[in-house]
């Protein structure tokens, strides 16, 4: 019921966001339609914690600015890279511990390095990551694990004890 009411929510504050209509008869019918949304969902069975994860809690207010920040960050960098006459590029396969608890925060985690110019997630097994990375800075940045340390924290718990990876 809790994953129901935190959908009806998020669809309606969309709804409400997106419409910018806000007589009384418009929010009821915005209302119904959310509520018939949620029903119908609930009836498929498909409300589970990958379709609506209340586990992660508001954590997301403060990680989505910083990845924000970070995508702007590498953005310059990679630009810098391929616009210098040198093209110092030194491409590398590295694979990285994911200490997320979940199977959703490990693929945010995945997302939010590809997200990150530079980096591309290749692939996900055994909470280990395996990532192409552009350049040495972009490897380091990522072998730092602070990444994965605020990911881990949208979970509300500390990330366990990861090994800061190496090559593959």
């Amino acid at each position: 019921m809790k994953r129901a009411i935190v959908l009806f929510a998020a669809l309606y504050g969309t709804w409400l966001l997106l419409s910018g209509h806000y007589t009384a008869t418009l929010m009821i019918y915005g209302a119904l339609s959310c509520a018939a949304v949620v029903a119908i969902v609930m009836h498929l069975g498909i409300v589970d914690d990958e379709a609506v994860p209340t586990q992660l809690g508001p954590g997301h207010v403060f990680y989505l600015p910083w990845l924000a920040k970070e995508i702007v960050v590498s953005n310059l960098s990679v630009a810098r890279v391929i616009l210098s006459p040198s093209l110092p590029i030194r491409p590398r396969i590295l694979q990285v511990e994911a200490s997320q608890g979940s199977d959703v925060a490990r693929v945010i985690y995945a997302n939010s390095i590809t997200l990150t110019p530079g980096t591309v997630t290749l692939d996900v097994r055994d909470g280990k990551l395996l990532v192409h990375a552009l350049t040495t800075d972009s490897a380091e940045g990522l072998l730092g694990g602070e990444m994965d340390r605020r990911v881990a924290a949208l979970e509300g718990a500390p990330a366990r004890d990861a090994a800061d990876g190496g090559d593959a």
